[in-house]
Formats: structure tokens, sequence, C-alpha cells
């Protein structure tokens, strides 16, 4: 009878376009849950099982780390879009889309408009330059040009950005698990230790082709995961009266554009620091240069982009519409909201509560595999791609390196072990960071992304470019990221965690990369003009 229920009420909204009535009834609120049943928590267990096992299985065709690190460069282009999607969305994005439509508003949606744009840059702009040398390393690129000390700075920075990544991201995922078990705090250290483990085990045993298998079995579980939530809450509802028609009353004033910098959120700020996010990770992070290297050449890289972009706007749409159905339910069911927490302040609350106590028993234990999945896509991604560096910038360059292949292996499976052990120590630290979990992944993590791509950009597209301006540019454009991305603390006496930034996140990027190519630019022409004077005389 519930099947057919829901079929009924599917026909009425697509046939007949009708609302249920006021006068209509709607069902009472689904029944709480007390929290993880222990099927949920079997399903997560046989997840955590199969990640491993897959490492295992994958660790047994290794020969060498050209294997290990880029899949000998012939991998799928279609998984390769797909891994590509699974590491950048990360439990971060997974439950900050959700807690962002809910509490703030829709303009976050804007960014799928920039997706084409970022296709056309990335595609045909810089991956026909990126992929006429093969490389292990992304890293590797910048020297010819640069030298070997930005080089080098532009490994440690890398380094330094996902080992912050990551420790976010698995601090973000440990704190949503704590509320769908109901329990303090003092957990996420044990969490951390559980998610960062098996993690790290499967990604030192199966190297780049594990990494990439896994991110496609983590992408399936994301949307179906959002998938089943959008469903549960539409049947309660008795069809889809959750999507909002106007603009609610909860929702942040969100303009096109806006001349005060304090302005949270605008279009124009969403699409432009998207655009730039992207085209800034996909040419300057050594997670996605791994990827477009394990391709067979431009064109297949181009498709892996294609793939991931496309992924990217179908599962933002989806997260979005989970935001959408959070809200119907818990503005239509108001008591069902948990003592203490608001709608607004604690929006990022609401969809990992709504797994643990709303979704039926095996269902939650799927979803809640989503969310570990999405923590694993990206530890394992980064995980994986900070030892390609390290072997390849430092050991190899260095002639440190074993001296047999099998003994390459080893180290490189060794050094990814003990690079997983610092993120789990590190991750206790991410608490303290004020915001919402959009706000705060933009104030951390990406502090970085822009300057490490302008040493690229620099490099491969600027024919004067010369070590002393690029690094002009690289201080001066992340200086200019972390007074924006603290601009409350640094510059407002008293400032409060709940207080309005004096200049929104969204400028970071925009202002980062203006400031590090002007200046880089200025700085490394006065010196071509000094050096062609200085030869001439």
């Amino acid at each position: 009878m519930k099947s057919i229920r829901f079929y009924l009420t599917l026909l009425s909204i697509f046939f007949l376009q009708r609302p249920l009535s006021a006068a209509e009834s709607l069902p009472d609120p689904l029944p709480l849950n007390t929290g993880l049943h222990p099927l949920d928590w079997v399903i997560i267990g046989f997840y955590a099982v199969s990640t491993i096992f897959l490492g295992w299985y994958f660790s047994r065709g290794q020969e060498d780390t050209s294997e290990y690190f880029v899949g000998s460069g012939h991998m799928n282009p279609i998984l390769i879009g797909v891994s590509l999607f699974a590491t950048l969305l990360s439990t971060i994005t997974y439950l900050s889309t959700p807690g962002e439509i809910l509490g703030k508003g829709p303009v976050y949606l804007v960014k799928d408009l920039a997706m084409p744009f970022i296709f056309i840059i990335v595609g045909f702009v810089m991956l026909p330059v990126y992929m006429k040398q093969r490389v292990t390393s992304a890293y590797e690129l910048l020297e010819d040009k640069l030298g070997l000390g930005i080089r080098l700075m532009g490994a440690i920075m890398f380094i330094c950005l996902r080992l912050i990544w990551m420790s976010l991201l698995v601090y973000l995922t440990a704190k949503a698990i704590t509320t769908m078990l109901n329990v303090g705090e003092e957990w996420i250290p044990y969490i951390v230790m559980g998610t960062g483990l098996v993690a790290i085990i499967y990604t030192s045993l199966g190297g780049l082709r594990a990494v990439v298998i896994t991110d496609l079995i983590q992408t399936i579980l994301l949307f179906g995961g959002a998938l089943l939530v959008i469903a549960t809450i539409t049947y309660h509802l008795g069809g889809f009266s959750w999507f909002p028609t106007q603009w609610d009353e909860s929702w942040d004033t969100q303009p096109f554009f806006s001349f005060d910098p304090s302005t949270r959120v605008t279009y124009v700020g969403t699409f432009l620091s998207i655009l730039i996010w992207y085209v800034a990770t996909s040419c300057g992070d050594q997670v996605s240069v791994q990827r477009f290297m394990s391709t067979k050449d431009a064109k297949t890289a181009r498709q892996s982009l294609a793939i991931q972009l496309t992924v990217s706007v179908v599962v933002s749409l989806t997260l979005a519409m989970v935001g959408f159905a959070l809200l119907g339910y818990f503005k239509e069911f108001p008591n069902e909201i948990p003592a203490g927490i608001d709608l607004k302040k604690d929006a990022d609350k609401f969809f990992p509560h709504y797994i643990a106590y709303h979704l039926p028993v095996g269902i939650s234990g799927c979803v809640v595999s989503a969310m570990f999945a999405a923590a694993m896509s990206s530890i394992d991604s980064g995980v994986n791609s900070i030892t390609a560096v390290v072997m390849t910038d430092f050991f190899d360059r260095f002639e440190r390196q074993p001296k047999t292949k099998r003994g390459h292996i080893f180290s490189a499976r060794l050094l990814a072990f003990g690079i997983g052990a610092i993120v789990v120590m590190t991750s206790s630290v991410m608490g303290n960071i004020p915001g919402n979990i959009t706000a705060v992944t933009n104030k951390t993590a990406n502090l970085l992304t822009t300057p490490i791509f302008c040493l690229f950009f620099f490099a491969l597209f600027v024919p004067f470019a010369r070590p002393a301006g690029v690094l002009v540019g690289t201080v001066l454009g992340t200086t200019t990221a972390v007074l924006i991305a603290f601009s409350g603390p640094i510059f407002v006496p008293n400032f409060q965690p709940t207080d309005l930034d004096p200049i929104s996140f969204q400028w970071i990027p925009i202002a980062a990369v203006t400031v590090n190519i002007a200046s880089g630019s200025l700085v490394s022409y006065l010196i071509t003009c000094f050096e062609n004077k200085k030869l001439t005389s």
C-alpha cells in the first residue's frame, strides 16, 4: 500500500500539477529512531572491510611507482572523471551544500553556471599545454622555467594545503557522526581515528587504482544517499510540497552584486569564486593534475574533465534538493527540531540529524557509509598525491630513492601511512575555526589554492616570468588571502565568531589571484627590463 500511495503521489504532482490542499491531512511526523541501529553499523563495517580488500587486491599487481601513482598512464577517462569529482566533493561539500541551502538560501547554486566556462578554460587552454609533458608530480613542470627553488616551494605549499584540507574534512565528518550518535564532541578523536585508519590502509596498499575504484563506489553511495533522503521526505509529505515557491523568511539577503565587501554571498561573487577555484584546483593541485596524467592524452583528459563537471552539477542540484526537502520537513514539523538547535544558525546539523533519527533502519547505514565514503575519497586522494609529491620532488629529485622498484613501492606505502597518521593528529585543532562549514572551508583549505595555481600560470603562460617576481607574487597573494579570510579577528576589535566578517570569504580567490598575478608580473617585467638594459649597456 505504501508503494502504491507513493506512485499515486508522483502521478498527482507531475500530471495534475496539484499540491495537497489545506483540507487534506498530512501524515504524522516520521517516528524518531534512537540513532543508528546495529544493522546500520553492520552495513558501515561491511563497507570499510570492502575498501580495505580492494586496496589489498590492487596491491598485488604493482611492479613500480608509475603503476602506484598514475596507473601506468592509461586509465579509463570516465573513472578518472568520477574520481576527480569524488575527491573534490568530500564530506565538506556533502554536508555544507544542504546546510547552506537550508540556512542561507539557494544562491550557492549559481556556481553550476560556471561549469561550461571552467570546461573551456581548463579543457582547451590549460590541458593541451600540461599533457605535452608526462610527469608524476605536477611540480616537475615548474623547474624548467622557474628553477628548483620554485618547484620545491610549490610542492611544499601543496603538501600544506592538502594536509589542512584532509584534517578539516575528517574533523567535520567526525563532528557530523557525533550528531548522529547523540554523543559529545569528546568522541571526535576516536571517530577520526577509525575513519582515517580505513582510508590510510587501502590507499597505502592499493595506490591510485584502488583510490579511483573506491571513489566510484563512494560517488554511487553519495548520490544514492541524497536521493534516499529526498524520497523519504517526499513520500512522507505526500508529494513535493517541500519545494519552495518563494524566498523563505529564514534565508539571508543574497543580492546579484554588492559594493559592500562584507556581504556574505552574492550571485557574482559565487560565480567568480567558483570559476577561479575550479580552474586553480584543476591546474595547480597535484590531486587533479595526477589524475589527468593517468589518462592517455589531452583528449581523454578533457573527457575526464567533462565527466567530472557533469557529475558535479547533477550531485550539486541533488544536494540542493536535500536542503529544500529538509527545510520543508522541519518547517512542517517544527516540534521535531532538536532542543538547542536553531533552523538557521545550526543548519549544518540538520542533514546528519535527519539521517540518524528519521531514515529507516538500514537506509541510515547506507547514507552514513556515504558520508564516511566522502571523507575517505578525499583522504585517499590527498594521501596518494602527497606521497607522489614527496617521493618525486624530494626523494627522487635528490637521488635518495631506494635502489629497487619493490623498495620504492614499499617506501611509498610507508610514507602514505605516515602522512595519514599526521592528518589524524592535526584534525583535532580544526574545531577552533569559526563559521559554518562553507565559510570554514574557504577560510582554511582554500588559502593556498590560487597561489599554487599562479606558479603554473607564470611557468607556462608568462614568457618573461622570473623566480624573484613569482616569489613576490606568491607572498603578496597568500598574504591577501589570509587577511581576507581572517579579516574579522585581524581588523575588528572584540570580534565574535557570530559576527559578520568585514570582507566576505567569497573575495579570497578573486583578490588573491589578482594580487598574485599583477604583482608577480610587474616585478618580473621590471627584472626583465633591467636584465635587457644591462645586456645592451
